[in-house]
């Protein structure tokens, strides 16, 4: 696989399983302390997993070992559709930090913005099993609206965060299921998963899904500018953009976060758990914007309750109005970062084993890099699609901010996700026409 494939921009990662090895095999020998026990990142363990995802039902493995002396056992249980004649299988892979599951619906959604939740409203209504994977849903473009003004039917005091409450909450009153998850990697073809049923795969280091259709709404909030000197160089190799993915490496080392966003706070917020000392590294005068020297509200990009919650942890040291320069490292790995404090002259390093890149909110590039190519995007890296939604493969579609139009408002993302939803149904059904869904439950 090429680990050139993981971009540097904020949003979905998604590491190879040699990307991690390699950098699990580096840490060993970074490190001065011996570690006589190894395990493996959920995210290895889910990527063992894909390999043998392509046992039936009845295919039962009682172990299978890596030279990494991991163990592993697959369970396959049958749990009851009342939707389905025919019972639903999960493949369990089971390890040393938990199960690793293979879970089957009629819809999947990757994002939990308003394009997302109104898909899923539609297709749970339309007796349709449907999951929202929801990378974070504090940091989409509508989370950090402070007011909505402008959404028909809403009154103009309301915050983008209690609206998408509100969308997301009666999505799941209909049935759907929601699940905080990262997605670093798809399948869309029943040449990539092997199922003529379930011809869309999605993973995530927790858990599998393979659906009979699949919709992208994970909007636009990408990084646009360039990455920091080292950054790219050392992406796979102690550089990162999911801790839940890699947190596990970095236990008993240290390590730095760099941004004041939600997302910023809450991946340094796991890393705590892992690391024994989290640099938090922020641009911003934060203390300043926590003690109420600025209007935080005015601002919804970073929750300021998380943030003084991280700053409370004893393993976490702040380093505030410091910009990062640069990831230094070498061919094991970041071996540290060089910032610059506000009103200094000379920079400074920090010696740290990983580093976690964040931007101040984000940007306006639609995040697409978990997709990898296999669907087909424009000149400014928006995914097309008909007028059904649709991409450009068949039972793929993209709604909201993700398809890069001019027209980046809540009533057009809800638009998108309904006539989606919509066109979802007549697929799956092999309808010739869009049933419409008028009548009230």
């Amino acid at each position: 696989a090429d680990c050139s494939l993981v971009p540097y921009e904020m949003g979905y990662c998604y590491h190879t399983i040699q990307t991690a090895q390699l950098h699990h095999n580096n840490k060993r020998r970074h490190r001065k302390k011996n570690n006589n026990t190894t395990t493996m990142s959920s995210i290895q363990q889910f990527l063992l997993g894909l390999l043998l995802s392509s046992l039936t039902a009845t295919t039962t493995v009682s172990s299978f070992h890596l030279p990494s002396t991991a163990s592993f056992q697959i369970r396959t249980r049958h749990h009851a559709n009342p939707k389905s004649s025919s019972p639903r299988s999960t493949t369990s892979l089971q390890m040393g930090l938990g199960e690793m599951e293979v879970l089957e619906y009629d819809v999947a959604i990757i994002g939990g913005g308003p394009a997302g939740c109104t898909c899923a409203l539609y297709t749970s209504r339309a007796d349709l099993k449907t999951i929202i994977l929801d990378k974070n849903p504090a940091t989409g473009a509508l989370a950090i609206t402070s007011h909505i003004a402008n959404y028909p039917g809403v009154d103009r005091t309301m915050s983008g965060t209690e609206l998408l409450d509100q969308m997301r909450e009666q999505a799941i009153q209909y049935g759907t299921r929601y699940e905080k998850a990262q997605v670093f990697m798809i399948d869309v073809k029943e040449e990539e998963t092997g199922d003529s049923t379930y011809t869309k795969c999605v993973y995530t280091p927790d858990f599998t899904i393979k659906a009979r259709s699949l919709v992208l709404a994970t909007g636009a909030m990408g990084r646009v500018g360039k990455p920091f000197p080292g950054e790219k160089e050392l992406l796979g190799s102690g550089v990162s953009y999911c801790a839940t993915c890699d947190g596990a490496f970095y236990r008993d080392s240290e390590v730095a976060v760099y941004g004041a966003s939600t997302e910023a706070i809450e991946e340094a917020m796991f890393l705590t758990k892992f690391a024994s000392t989290v640099h938090w590294v922020v641009p911003t005068d934060i203390e300043k914007e926590l003690q109420g020297g600025m209007d935080v509200e005015k601002n919804k990009i970073m929750d300021h309750d998380e943030a003084m919650q991280l700053m409370s942890c004893p393993n976490v040291k702040l380093w505030t109005k410091t910009k990062l320069v640069e990831v230094i490292g070498d061919f094991n790995g970041v071996t540290g970062v060089r910032v610059n404090h506000r009103g200094s002259d000379d920079d400074e390093v920090i010696p740290v084993e990983g580093a976690f890149i964040y931007g101040n909110g984000g940007g306006s590039k639609p995040i697409t890099d978990f997709c990898q190519s296999k669907v087909e995007l424009d000149e400014a890296g928006g995914v097309i699609v008909d007028e059904s939604m649709m991409t450009s493969v068949s039972g793929v579609y993209a709604v909201g901010d993700i398809r890069n139009t001019d027209y980046k408002q809540v009533v057009v993302a809800a638009s998108d996700g309904c006539i989606a939803a919509m066109a979802v149904e007549k697929f799956l059904n092999n309808r010739k026409m869009v049933k419409v869904d008028w009548i009230h439950r």
